[in-house]
């Protein structure tokens, strides 16, 4: 399937000598590095694989013979002692004129958790995230819409040729995180514990945090409950969405909103197989609007800062918009196809000093409810037939 981050790899590596791409497991960072067609040859190694790992014993004297290629190193957090070579062979090249193109990188963590990267490669390397299947990228458009949001965007849960195919393929992959990647990254928590913890996180779709009550209901600390978040957001599973804040006299909600980033692994860890499944039970809203807030988030314009609105007194936004340029959008996500616009809207708006509002729908073209506020179907959004940005 063409990815759409394709064609902005290319231009990185032809501007970058090291390029990172990131993103969660099985997003497809393998094929799309592997498929990559370009004016010099490229060489993979899977640090994962005993026999490429092995070859890494003296990485300087094994990648200095490789100069002519695309070195793609993949998994590269299993190895990041890698990284002080790495930065040494880039400014050997460097110096004799080779500016660009030189080492592909594919891993499963963030930046923040790959400190070495940033360290020792600062100046010298790019950052690129690949995400599961977005909206924008499925083959028949607007008619896969319900489809990815009840599988998901990971590829071999999207096209899987059944529900119940699927649902496997996403307890599989949340299996193998709880069990072998969590562990990986120091956590010494059982996989029992981990797993209640997902599975807890799915019923809090869209709630805000409560670290002290989440781990009283897991016997642990809430300090520990936070560092396994960052785990999870620096793995790419989690959105932690954090509170609007300015200095207003407002009294305001300060605590970030939790959301897991794939549809369909939060209907796996609650069981849910069907579309009617998830039609039919609680987490349905939350689980909606947390699919269109990852949507949204990543269709919009890079620097775009994205935060929800919450007073005591009960007025929330669902997702705050502040464009690069300075436009604020006060978004809300309704499972509806006649939302209403209601004062607690009109008055966030106010407070936000947002430009305009918007009410996303499932489907439906764009029409206004007031001169500053609009109800759009996501997918017209989604495809710029709104624009919120001037």
């Amino acid at each position: 399937m063409k990815r759409k981050l394709e064609s902005e790899l290319r231009d990185r590596l032809r501007t970058s000598p090291v390029v990172v791409l990131l993103g969660s497991r099985q997003v497809g960072k393998t094929t799309l590095a592997r498929g990559l067609s370009l004016d010099k040859p490229t060489h993979y190694l899977d640090l994962e694989r005993p026999s490429d790992l092995a070859k890494m014993a003296d990485p300087e004297l094994y990648l200095s013979g490789r100069s002519d290629c695309l070195v793609i190193l993949d998994e590269i957090q299993r190895v990041p002692d890698l990284f002080p070579v790495l930065r040494s062979l880039v400014d050997e090249r460097r110096r004799k004129g080779e500016k660009a193109g030189h080492f592909l990188l594919l891993g499963s963590a963030s930046p923040e958790l790959l400190q070495q990267s940033s360290e020792s490669l600062a100046g010298r390397i790019s950052y690129l995230e690949l995400t599961p299947l977005q909206a924008n990228e499925l083959p028949m458009g607007e008619e896969s819409l319900e489809t990815h949001w009840e599988r998901g965007g990971y590829p071999d849960s999207f096209l899987a040729s059944d529900e119940s195919e699927s649902l496997r393929w996403r307890d599989d992959f949340m299996t193998s995180h709880v069990e072998r990647f969590l562990p990986q990254l120091g956590i010494e928590a059982t996989p029992l514990l981990l797993r209640r913890l997902c599975t807890m996180l799915a019923h809090q779709q869209g709630a805000t945090l409560n670290l002290s009550r989440l781990g009283s209901s897991l016997g642990i600390s809430g300090k520990t409950v936070r560092h396994y978040l960052d785990l999870l957001e620096g793995l790419y599973l989690m959105r932690i969405l954090p509170p609007w804040s300015r200095n207003v006299a407002k009294r305001l909600v300060k605590s970030p909103k939790l959301y897991w980033r794939d549809s369909g692994l939060l209907h796996a860890l609650i069981g849910l197989q069907t579309l009617e499944d998830v039609l039919g039970h609680p987490v349905c809203g939350a689980s909606w609007e947390g699919y269109c807030i990852e949507q949204i988030a990543l269709a919009a314009p890079r620097k775009t800062i994205f935060s929800h609105y919450r007073t005591h007194a009960g007025a929330e936004v669902d997702l705050v918009m502040e464009y690069p340029n300075g436009d604020v959008v006060a978004v809300e996500i309704k499972r509806t196809l006649s939302p209403k616009l209601t004062p607690g809207l009109i008055e966030s708006m106010t407070t936000l000093g947002a430009d305009r509002g918007l009410i996303v729908i499932p489907k439906g073209e764009a029409y206004p409810l007031s001169e500053t506020v609009n109800a759009c179907g996501l997918w017209d959004f989604l495809e710029g037939r709104l624009e919120v940005a001037r």
